[in-house]
């Protein structure tokens, strides 16, 4: 939430966990060749409260081992946020990289990429693409895969003067290596960023949602970009679709991938809410699938175990579970948070789902989601995640945690062991966790301060 005013409201979207921690990461050097089975991860942006830090860092998740393994590949692109990366099976894999955005610390400074990368998988080398024609400098765009070509769709850019909302389609040859701009026929959708973009099985283009930053409107249009022709003859067209079935309310910053039958899966997002004080952020965290051939939106309903499903005909339904957390904020205090939780009988527990977020990462492998990380507010205060979900798409019947957000690892507490006992003797490994998360220029004191109130959160855990 951005705070206009001394109002708060509370914001619906909230945490799992007390505070941000440290993420359990591989730091083997080298990819294996079973992680071709992977998925990968561009590190791109982590707000402390105070200062963002963009990275170029990447990571590849082996989803056979269930393990990350950071890259070491040297001569990566520039350090950088809201870009786009779409991996293509060309010459043994390829990762593509195009544009995104680079701020300073403070903020006061930024700048739009246009330039585009690739990752050569089979031999782990970067390349920087250098075509002509490409699209301007821009973030919030989307990129999809459609058969031989990347298409780029939408996005902004801003400066010290103005900004600039695209609503403008390139498409970029894997054959050629060149860039060339599209003119669909008929309405295209309007100018717009953190919109998604999915690719049907034969080729097209579907836009679905949108944020119009400037009015603080949020819309649920869909378009579909069509392909039609041949290559030498190829053209393209836009119309607008009209969904039936159980449409998802409306929202930005949601996540996106296409899962087994060709069907896009939806997850989570935001709305923003904006009165004439404050701009309050309605955070999701409910799954929608939207069939292409029916043309049907329907909800993501998890089915539970077999176990589950025994207990529920034994027993009565339950009502809603209260979970209660708390979250440590940058300055040491702490914010207490209700969730509202389905329990499917008397005495079983709740369901486990990832919290309420947007902007996470999604990607599908072998039928199996993958949701990792996306941030959430409370308050006037942004918060950064780094867990790992998983959740199998042909069976709908639960969510896998892969990765919480509170490791295991964590100095175990004592039997009988009183707080201020262990506050005294885990006090060097909580306050180099809190000095991880806040950042080295970040002030001894209150470095102290939050590593103790983790370690306060962490003991009334257990």
């Amino acid at each position: 939430m951005v705070k206009k005013g001394k109002k708060e409201k509370k914001v619906k979207g909230a945490e799992k966990t007390a505070s941000k921690m440290e993420k359990k990461v591989s730091k083997r050097s080298k990819r294996e060749e079973e992680d071709l089975e992977s998925a990968h991860l561009h590190l791109p942006e982590l707000f402390n409260g105070k200062k963002t830090y963009l990275y170029n860092e990447l990571y590849f998740y082996n989803t056979k081992k269930n393990t990350w393994v950071k890259s070491e590949i040297p001569n990566p692109p520039p350090p950088r946020c809201a870009h786009q990366a779409v991996v293509v099976p060309q010459g043994g894999g390829q990762l593509w990289v195009f544009g995104g955005e680079f701020a300073s610390p403070d903020g006061e400074q930024f700048y739009h990429y246009k330039d585009l990368w690739v990752l050569h998988l089979a031999t782990h080398t970067w390349e920087n693409i250098k075509a002509t024609g490409a699209p301007s400098g821009r973030s919030g765009h989307r990129m999809v895969l459609s058969k031989r070509q990347l298409l780029v769709f939408g996005g902004f850019h801003e400066s010290t003067r103005d900004f600039i909302y695209y609503n403008d389609v390139y498409a970029f040859s894997l054959d050629s290596f060149s860039w060339s701009r599209l003119h669909p026929s008929g309405s295209a959708p309007s100018p717009r960023s953190a919109c998604q973009m999915t690719c049907t099985p034969d080729g097209s283009g579907v836009i679905k949602a949108k944020k119009d930053v400037e009015k603080g409107t949020i819309h649920s249009d869909m378009f579909l970009l069509k392909r039609e022709g041949k290559d030498d003859q190829e053209k393209w067209s836009w119309s607008r679709v009209n969904p039936s079935g159980n449409k998802p309310p409306p929202r930005s910053s949601f996540s996106a991938a296409v899962g087994p039958g060709g069907r896009a899966v939806l997850f989570g997002g935001v709305c923003d809410e904006e009165d004439e004080e404050t701009l309050e952020g309605d955070f999701q965290n409910d799954l929608y699938l939207y069939d292409v051939a029916k043309n049907r939106w329907f909800p993501g309903q998890l089915r539970g175990t077999k176990t589950e499903k025994k207990r529920r005909r034994r027993e009565k339904k339950a009502g809603p579970v209260e979970v209660v957390k708390e979250i440590i904020g940058e300055d040491g205090t702490v914010m207490t948070i209700k969730e509202l939780h389905s329990s499917n009988v008397n005495g079983s527990p709740p369901l486990v789902e990832p919290c309420a977020r947007s902007s996470a990462m999604a990607a599908v492998r072998q039928g199996k989601l993958y949701l990792y990380g996306g941030m959430f507010e409370v308050g006037d205060r942004q918060f950064t995640l780094n867990d790992f979900y998983c959740l199998d798409l042909h069976k709908m019947e639960q969510w896998e945690v892969l990765v919480e957000m509170d490791p295991n690892d964590h100095p175990a507490v004592q039997k009988e062991e009183a707080l201020e006992e262990y506050q005294a003797r885990t006090e060097q490994y909580w306050v180099g966790l809190a000095r991880t998360n806040m950042g080295p220029e970040a002030k001894d004191k209150k470095v102290g301060k939050v590593g103790l109130a983790m370690a306060k959160v962490f003991y009334e855990d257990q």
